[in-house]
């Protein structure tokens, strides 16, 4: 049945539908909280410091943001290091000896626990944070042996003593081994050492499991020994990470063992260490568990060599608890006093850091760190004496990498010092240091471990030490370096920033070598990016330009140029400022490697980014300068370049133009917006945010006009329409263009550009042809039907307001849509054509109106323009009936392939627009209606059950509020019809 369909005249009011307004405080996508008040009174002002659950003020707030909450808040990839680390058992049992152990499980917890020792203070990095640093710079290419009896393979070392037999058997338990049973393995590489060290920690443990005491403290000698070797002294630091750590473990055995020898001494026939309080005194442990401890110290006193003796004692020092209560700085003094017997002062100081690690986590005492860097200081000559420079030779390493072995022992002794100690006795240890003949190790030390604010408020000494001192074995660049370093993070006061400033940079700009140059530039770089001026940037750049042009120095340099760069821009409180600089761009022009600019210049725009939130650009200077640096990046993208790095160099050009505004001066922003356009033909992204701001641009001068256009600012909203219309064809994407097309027309239209509407109206229609069937979205191809019909859903809306142009005829730009929609390649029973036609029907019902529901100011809509003339109401009801046909021919093919679930809702939604807009008195209309009711009353059940109740009480509704008597009889005819089928 073809369709006779009138449009009928509505209410005016019934037109006008609008949403509820009001206004709100806060964003609707704002992140929602609670804040929980736990006290009766006031609430507490928010205070950075951290807060006691027991205080009654305090206050807290959850958040709701379930990302947030995931993971306990914490980032997904340092959770996961942490189990990582956790299953090292290395690592993992030695912080937990270094964290001190839970003495007994029965023992109730104080509410705040006593300070026992100086590492529960965390006033010291931990040495757990140090291992990882110390075992991935200090390693070797060389070839490593291991001396070892509890390890298969390697040759076997045959015994040379000549004791008695009486008092060699008593000695082979601890110190030698049996004959024929040692091994030497050669020819080991780092990673196969290592794998030996594991396997040896490996047997020492399972030894202890299997009650084989005597063979467990057999091991720990034997590592113990292994740390007189420095035939690979680059590896030795390393060695002495891994070679303690068992050795940490051992002690940790040796201590468990001891509480649970107290327990069953105490209790009888209970395993566990069950019997002492968490903090006992040597007259809680039993005599047995006491007698035991002292059997351990005994054992290891009668090991004969110094070393292995010395390291073994130090490893269960803790166990002397069981045995004295207030004897520990005694012990600890005299243990000091021993290593004085070890000659080389490579495993010397090593020795002292491991006796200062174990003695921070048993007593609060400070005596003999104190005393441990008095010896290092008092045979600090011999470091570099003749006889070590000759062994330095020999093992083909130079001097400042066997300086720099020094620094992980003597940087635990310096902080080791520093805990609670007054600035006055840190200036007498600077002055002690200072005065050695070749202090830089010492000063390079200092620097590291001592407190940042001591350093700060002493920056100008500290300078003049290190312009002034003698630096053999390290570099004065490097100290000055790492002084930049600390004074970036923890600046001097103020009246002598300056100061330090300008005597640093004398050193630094005087250094012959432009490798120390520029490393200490890049330091420096920050300290005076943070606290300094334009000015003193500026001159800063020149000096780097002086030192790195000659011989193209820059090209050898690039990374520290780049962070340079980095530094200055990030750091810099006047952004703009420092793109207006004399000597930043021809800094920029030093990055001669393309790949390397690329990376600068994208760290600017990164950084401008970051830090121009609130301000726009309005110097012609600074602009000129982000051009160059964005078209430096639009230059780099090729059919190579990925589509991450494109969105990224996209977004970063974009907010750079969004950026700049050069006020009421309109025609001067649309010559640059003309500029960019040229300078970034590579970026579709781009190409589409300089059509927003062209379009923002005209909406702008219209609204300063407050609509009424003079011939001046009419041009220049035209020429804002032409540059739309030509920009749009240069982007790739098909629905990126159509969306551009309809907000240009939209924005033309607006400012009573009716030509160049039309214009852009009628580009976006003839491109939907153009459509392709899928796109790709994260590998998944997709529909493209969703976006034709929210596009053609929007344009319709637009359609309804723009006057029809006189040469085109009547509502030509409809006939066009609908001549075009046909050529798109719809899916088979796809619901999306019937949509769009069952929209242009509401489009049409509304274009039949007396009075539109909206208008734009000056643009004279249909409305006005034909007056209701019959003519026009013919052509729209001609269009009508043609629509409607093609919606019942799409319903007659859903009959034919049997789709009855969308026939029965499409012949829901073609009786809504019916009994809406049509005009029922027609015969054919009614009977028409009334058959598509019946035949979703037909198919119901594949329908919603309440669809049909509400439908039904709104044709009761249109039957009531109907102005015509003939269509409100014809719609209550039809609602006693409806009721009788359901």
């Amino acid at each position: 049945m073809s369709a006779e369909w009138r449009c009928i005249r509505r209410n005016q009011d019934e037109c006008r539908r609008y949403l509820d307004q009001f206004k709100v405080f806060d964003h609707p996508l704002k992140q929602s909280t609670i804040t929980v008040l736990e006290s009766k009174g006031t609430r507490m002002k928010s205070s950075n410091s951290n807060f006691s659950e027991s205080n009654s003020g305090s206050s807290s707030t959850i958040s709701l943001d379930p990302l947030s909450l995931a993971l306990d808040g914490s980032d997904p990839l340092s959770q996961f290091a942490r189990q990582d680390s956790a299953q090292d058992p290395l690592s993992q049992m030695a912080a937990e000896f270094e964290g001190g152990l839970s003495v007994s499980s029965g023992a109730s917890k104080s509410k705040k626990k006593e300070i026992t020792n100086l590492l529960e203070m965390d006033l010291i990095e931990p040495w757990a944070g140090r291992r990882g640093a110390i075992l991935n710079k200090y390693t070797t290419n060389e070839k490593l042996s291991i001396v070892t009896s509890f390890l298969n393979g390697g040759e076997t070392i045959k015994s040379q003593t000549t004791m008695s037999e009486k008092v060699k058997h008593r000695l082979e338990q601890l110190d030698e081994f049996e004959e024929g049973t040692v091994r030497q393995m050669l020819d080991l590489s780092q990673q196969e050492y290592v794998i030996k060290i594991e396997q040896l920690n490996h047997e020492l443990v399972q030894a202890w499991n299997t009650d084989q005491r005597v063979k467990a403290l057999k091991i720990a000698i034997q590592c113990s020994k292994l740390l007189a070797d420095t035939s690979v002294i680059q590896f030795y630091p390393s060695k002495f990470v891994l070679i303690t750590d068992i050795l940490d473990i051992f002690g940790k055995l040796v201590y468990e063992r001891l509480l649970i020898k107290s327990g069953e001494s105490a209790k009888p026939g209970h395993r566990g260490p069950v019997g002492l309080p968490e903090n006992f005194t040597p007259d809680m442990v039993p005599e047995s568990a006491k007698e035991t401890c002292q059997n351990w110290f005994y054992k290891i006193a009668s090991i004969r060599e110094l070393l292995p003796r010395l390291y073994v004692e130090m490893a269960i020092l803790k166990s002397y608890r069981f045995l004295t209560a207030n004897e520990f700085s005694s012990i600890l003094m005299r243990l000091t006093h021993m290593i004085r017997g070890v000659g080389d002062p490579l495993v010397n100081i090593y020795a002292r850091c491991y006796l200062c690690r174990v003695g921070m986590a048993i007593t609060t005492n400070r005596d003999y760190i104190k005393e441990n860097l008095n010896d290092v200081l008092t045979i600090y000559h011999t470091i570099l004496n003749g006889g070590i420079r000759a062994e330095i030779a020999k093992h083909r390493i130079t001097l400042n990498g066997y300086i720099s072995l020094f620094l992980p022992a003597l940087d635990w002794l310096m902080q080791g010092v520093t805990i609670l100690s007054t600035d006055a006795e840190l200036d007498d240890v600077l002055k002690r240091c200072r005065d050695k003949k070749h202090p830089a190790l010492l000063m390079q030390s200092i620097m590291q471990s001592f407190r940042p604010d001591f350093i700060a408020l002493r920056a100008v000494p500290f300078v003049e030490i290190l312009s002034t001192v003698s630096v053999e074995g390290s570099s004065r660049g490097h100290l000055l370096r790492i002084l930049g370093g600390i004074l970036s993070q923890t600046a001097p006061p103020t009246e002598q920033r300056a100061l330090v400033l300008n005597a640093a940079w004398r050193t630094i700009s005087g250094m012959g070598n432009t490798e120390e140059y520029i490393q200490c530039a890049e330091m420096w770089s920050q300290y005076t990016s943070q606290h300094f001026g334009l000015r003193e940037v500026n001159a800063l750049m020149g000096d780097i330009l002086y030192h790195m042009t000659p011989n193209r120095a820059y090209e050898r340099h690039y990374h520290e140029l780049q962070v340079i760069v980095d530094k200055i821009v990030s750091n810099a409180q006047d952004i703009h400022g420092v793109l207006s600089l004399d000597n930043f761009l021809p800094m920029l022009d030093l990055f001669q490697k393309e790949a390397v600019k690329l990376d600068v210049c994208k760290s600017i725009l990164m950084s401008y980014r970051a830090g121009s939130a609130e301000s726009y650009i309005s110097d012609p200077v600074v602009t000129n300068a982000l051009m160059y640096i964005s078209k430096v990046l639009n230059d780099s993208v090729n059919a190579l370049t990925s589509e991450d790095e494109r969105r990224q160099i996209s977004n970063l050009i974009s907010h750079f133009i969004r950026k700049v505004d050069f006020g009421r001066d309109f025609e001067q922003q649309l010559s640059f917006y003309v500029e960019a356009r040229s300078a970034f033909s590579n970026l579709d992204p781009v190409y589409s945010t300089l059509i927003h701001c062209v379009n923002r641009l005209a909406t702008s001068t219209r609204r300063i006009v407050k609509g009424q256009h003079t011939n001046k600012t009419a041009a220049f909203v035209k020429a804002c329409a032409a540059y739309c219309f030509i920009t749009i064809p240069s982007i790739i994407d098909v629905n990126t263009r159509m969306e551009l097309y309809l907000q240009s027309g939209q924005v033309a239209l607006l400012n009573v550009c009716l030509q160049q509407a039309d214009s852009c109206f009628e580009a976006a229609l003839n491109l939907i042809p153009e459509i392709p069937r899928t796109y790709e979205q994260d590998g998944k191809p997709q529909s493209t039907e969703p976006f034709l019909k929210s596009f053609l859903m929007n344009f319709l809306s637009t359609l309804v307001i723009v006057p029809d142009n006189p040469t085109q005829g009547v509502l030509y730009l409809l006939r066009l849509l609908l001549e075009v929609i046909k050529k798109y390649p719809f899916e088979p029973n796809s619901e999306t054509l019937s949509s769009i036609y069952l929209h242009v029907l509401d489009f049409l019902s509304v274009a039949a109106q007396e009075v539109y529901p909206y208008h734009i100011v000056n643009v004279i809509s249909n409305d006005e323009l034909y007056g209701s003339d019959p003519k026009f109401l013919a052509e729209i009801h001609a269009i009508s009936c043609e629509v409607c046909d093609e919606v019942l021919q799409i319903l007659k093919q859903l009959l034919e392939s049997n789709a009855i679930r969308q026939q029965s809702q499409l012949s829901l939604d073609l009786f809504l627009k019916i009994i809406t807009g049509a005009d029922l008195t027609v015969d054919r209309m009614f009977t028409l209606t009334y058959n598509l009711w019946n035949l979703a009353a037909k198919n119901r059940n594949t329908l919603d059950a309440k669809q049909l109740q509400k439908i039904l009480s709104y044709t009761e509704h249109l039957a009531e509020v109907s102005q015509s008597d003939s269509q409100k009889q014809c719609l209550q005819l039809l609602l006693e019809k409806m009721k009788s089928r359901i």
